[in-house]
């Protein structure tokens, strides 16, 4: 008998399971050997310790296209043109650079500019134009950044927007507070729930990105959502960890999609963008 009618002849007997063992021990071998070169040449190179920065797998930039084209109605073909005009931002990368290389908390801070999913903000903010963006969680700035970059581009179109950025840590925003980026923003320090109680101006783009616990993701959907415009758009940097702003559209009326990254050549599994509209 060859080995593949063995193999077939096995495979109908008790001892299938025993027999498969060493393959099944050699898979999961290769899978995490990859995961511990990959993480040790991570805990070498990298200063961060939280809000982990990395690039997105070729694949996984393509998916982002698709997903933005679809919640924003919009041909892939322009959206892509929005994500190579973020990544090209040559002016943008030399500010967060140095603006890195020169804080306090530079030792916890990584000198290469890598925005993932952010690109995907940056195309969302493109194509809707919002007038009014709140987020929430700013830590050093850099989504603000984005978001800021694309307002910018925006108003040079006709169409101008400000950005309300809110963490309730003094030292948050440090790559925010220079020009032309910060001339777009509103640096808010103060509790989000409170703060988004007390905004003046309604809504049009909402980003949850601060205490990622689902009572404070929910408390602070519920607190803007008298605060929204007519036709606003809900966003979650969470959605990879409860399903607060599916719920939430789901009561709303809204609909709902998810995103999930894949980062190219990092340990951490990726985060995602969750949307409602």
């Amino acid at each position: 008998m060859d080995a593949v009618k063995l193999r077939r002849a096995l495979a109908r007997t008790r001892l299938a399971r025993v027999a498969a063992f060493p393959k099944r021990l050699a898979t999961v071998a290769r899978h995490d050997a990859k995961v511990l070169r990959v993480s040790a040449r991570w805990l070498v190179a990298s200063r961060e310790h939280h809000n982990y920065t990395y690039e997105l797998t070729k694949l996984s930039r393509s998916h982002l296209a698709w997903f933005v084209s679809v919640v924003c109605d919009l041909p892939v073909k322009q959206v892509r043109e929005y994500l190579t005009e973020i990544e090209s931002d040559d002016e943008l990368r030399r500010h967060i650079a140095s603006a890195t290389a020169a804080a306090v908390r530079r030792g916890l801070a990584d000198k290469q500019v890598r925005y993932a999913r952010r690109i995907g903000w940056y195309a969302i903010v493109r194509a809707r134009r919002p007038r009014h963006i709140v987020e929430t969680g700013v830590d050093k700035g850099l989504g603000s950044c984005v978001l800021a970059a694309a307002l910018l581009r925006n108003a040079a179109e006709g169409h101008p927007g400000r950005l309300s950025s809110i963490d309730i840590n003094p030292e948050a925003g440090y790559l925010a507070r220079t020009a032309p980026w910060s001339e777009v923003i509103d640096l808010i320090i103060g509790d989000s729930v409170e703060s988004i109680g007390v905004l003046d101006r309604p809504v049009d783009l909402f980003l949850h990105d601060s205490d990622h616990s689902r009572g404070h993701e929910r408390r602070e959907f519920e607190a803007v959502e008298p605060k929204l415009a007519r036709g606003a758009m809900l966003l979650t940097d969470n959605v990879m960890h409860t399903n607060v702003l599916a719920n939430h559209a789901e009561r709303t009326g809204r609909r709902f999609l998810a995103y999930r990254e894949t980062p190219a050549n990092h340990w951490y599994p990726g985060d995602g963008i969750g949307v409602a509209w």
